[in-house]
């Protein structure tokens, strides 16, 4: 099994040095999710959670609007998972708060189960306001038409853990991992890798995006069953648009 140390870009003001002195973690074994520790094991808002569409709570709440631009392609083998590093500029708005886009990053299958299924693969578009305060999208993949964005970032792998493509001249837009329905499940919960930091807002969009058998296969290859099982509400509420 792969493993290397969670990235600090998902903790703000955490330094990478301070984050490889922490612990290995791994998603199986003796240091699988069973043996995380710290928050993983004590917190009672954590994430990836099973959300039951028929108790959601129907209610108004605001669109998710995206303002993401193409940029250039910086493709990370992080140890857990297939990460893109995106340029700054481009951001979501929900409510008049504004976040800014900072990495998104691929799970083999999904982490977010709906109804007690999750999708074969999702993205999570990982922002931060200005105060640090992270916000998650979660896009949930199904095996279907080819996704231009996916399949680009898909032939620019790393060939090791630890290392970065950023192919001259190649550009990616963001938008293109995104459904056109953006309806979705909110709930309040936390980073689903350690240190599993809670206070995290999540919005999980209910309409799925495609990709094809092959381009699944490519991310299952590197970072299979990269996902954490889903956590206990624990009296926490989820809303749904």
């Amino acid at each position: 099994m792969r493993r290397l140390l969670v990235l600090a870009v998902l903790v703000p003001g955490v330094s990478l040095a301070a984050a490889e002195r922490a612990h290995h973690w791994a998603y199986e074994g003796a240091e699988g999710p069973s043996h995380w520790g710290g928050a993983c094991a004590a917190g009672k808002a954590q994430s990836p959670v099973d959300i039951r569409s028929a108790s959601a709570r129907h209610a108004v709440l605001p669109a998710l609007e995206f303002h993401y631009r193409p940029g250039a392609l910086h493709v990370v083998d992080n140890g857990h998972a297939i990460q893109v590093r995106v340029p700054a500029g481009s951001s979501m708005t929900v409510g008049g708060e504004r976040f800014e886009l900072v990495q998104f990053h691929f799970h083999e299958p999904g982490e977010e189960s709906v109804d007690g299924r999750r999708s074969e693969m999702d993205v999570h578009l990982v922002h931060k306001d200005a105060a640090g305060r992270l916000a998650v999208v979660a896009v949930p993949f199904g095996v279907g038409a080819d996704n231009k964005a996916v399949a680009e970032i898909a032939g620019h792998l790393p060939a090791k853990e630890g290392r970065e493509e950023s192919p001259a001249g190649e550009r990616l837009d963001p938008s293109a991992l995104l459904p056109a329905d953006r309806a979705y499940f909110t709930y309040w919960g936390s980073l689903t890798t350690p240190p599993c930091t809670e206070g995290v807002r999540w919005f999980v969009l209910r309409s799925p995006q495609s990709i094809t058998a092959p381009e699944l296969g490519t991310f299952a290859k590197v970072h299979h069953g990269n996902a954490r099982p889903v956590q206990p509400l624990n009296g926490r509420s989820v809303a749904t648009s």
